[in-house]
């Protein structure tokens, strides 16, 4: 995330051996032959999987903002649907989408690939939307200052398509407000039109 590295998660990675045993108690717990061939390599293949999908605890979002412009632009600024894959922390079910993010600079602006890089250290840890989506507003609105930021998350919850209710196809959306944006619904329904 922070630089061109691909972060993983070295909490996982020291405790490799626990968490492939762990998981192959699981297989054997849930009725599964933990020695068939098609699992033998599963609980080695899970580590992996966690070492890329909870990456996001190595990195302190605010970090991967990097360097910020002194630029004189207050007119606003969109990057829309940035693809996140994300964990419910309540299931540990993935759920993913797209994040619209918007800010009206106030004589700062961040390089446009950091706002990815942020939902990316956001999202990849145990989550839930909301936070995600008051997170990636309050780290733009405390490090950069603007007149306002808009962050609008949408997301697709297996916790919610593949168990339980099981409806498919549903879509939660959530929104955080900050500075202008709080207190202006034409400035919501501009940013709204834009995202379309």
């Amino acid at each position: 995330m922070a630089g061109k590295k691909d972060y993983v998660n070295s909490q996982v990675s020291s405790n490799r051996e626990k968490i492939e045993e762990h998981i192959k108690e699981i297989l054997k717990l849930i009725g599964e032959d933990v020695e068939r061939e098609g699992l033998i390599e599963t609980p080695a293949r899970v580590t992996r999987m966690y070492e890329e999908i909870f990456a996001g605890y190595e990195v302190e979002p605010r970090e991967v903002l990097g360097a910020v412009f002194d630029e004189n632009h207050e007119e606003l600024v969109i990057v829309k649907d940035i693809v996140y894959y994300s964990q419910c922390e309540h299931h540990m079910a993935p759920f993913f989408g797209k994040v619209h993010i918007g800010y009206l600079p106030s004589g700062k602006i961040v390089g446009l690939s950091k706002l990815a890089r942020l939902v990316e250290a956001v999202t990849r840890r145990l989550q839930v939307q909301e936070r995600i989506t008051s997170t990636i507003a309050n780290v733009l609105d405390e490090e950069l200052d603007p007149q306002g930021v808009f962050v609008v998350v949408e997301g697709e919850h297996l916790c919610m398509c593949a168990r339980g209710i099981k409806k498919p196809g549903s879509k939660t959306v959530t929104t955080a407000a900050r500075g202008l944006y709080q207190h202006d619904p034409a400035l919501r329904s501009e940013f709204m039109q834009l995202i379309k």
